[in-house]
């Protein structure tokens, strides 16, 4: 009898110990899990993606008193973010401003550089992937623009913001690792 009890223990620690791992697995932070997109590229591998978009938004509380000032919407979306230093860079006054996708951050070239920008409204933004950390790719939170999914360097996605407001965007396959931008649009 005391073989049948011990072997019962067996099993019941061993499953306990599965159990456990299984569950220790699934309720890790997801690093990279994406959230369930199209799972690879439409086969487009480069080149630019045929011009510039003109997306409408609207208006959200950017609490902009002054061009220092982070509305709490990007602060709160960029928290992960590894490259976020907790400002908006100030390109007011500029027609065209410049982001580098694939740029260093969250542990490897997975971050937008700056990760938030300030911009006038009817300003051309210009992503320009650096050919590094993989393919990547720009999607608007609310769907007002997707660029390709690009891995080579020279490549260019342009946007013209033409009205007022905080439009929060990510790389789909590195949103989970924090590859997330915002242009605060005055």
């Amino acid at each position: 009898m005391t073989d049948h009890l011990d072997r019962r223990t067996f099993v019941r620690s061993t499953a306990a110990v599965s159990v456990a791992g299984l569950l220790a697995g699934c309720g890790g932070s997801g690093g990279d899990g994406g959230d369930g997109g199209s799972g690879g590229s439409d086969g487009d591998s480069g080149g630019d993606d045929g011009g510039t978009e003109t997306a409408e938004s609207t208006p959200t509380d950017t609490e902009s008193g002054g061009s220092g000032d982070v509305p709490s919407e990007v602060s709160e979306y960029l928290s992960d973010v590894g490259n976020f230093d907790g400002t908006v860079a100030d390109q007011t006054g500029t027609g065209n401003v410049n982001v580098e996708v694939g740029a260093e951050g969250n542990g490897g070239a997975y971050a937008f550089a700056p990760a938030a920008v300030r911009i006038d409204a009817g300003t051309d933004v210009n992503w320009s992937w650096t050919g590094e950390g993989g393919s990547h790719n720009v999607v608007h939170e609310d769907g007002e623009f997707e660029s390709s999914l690009v891995s080579d360097s020279g490549n260019d996605f342009q946007h013209t913001f033409e009205s007022s407001g905080v439009y929060l965007y990510y790389c789909e396959p590195h949103k989970g690792l924090g590859m997330k931008g915002a242009v605060v649009v005055e």
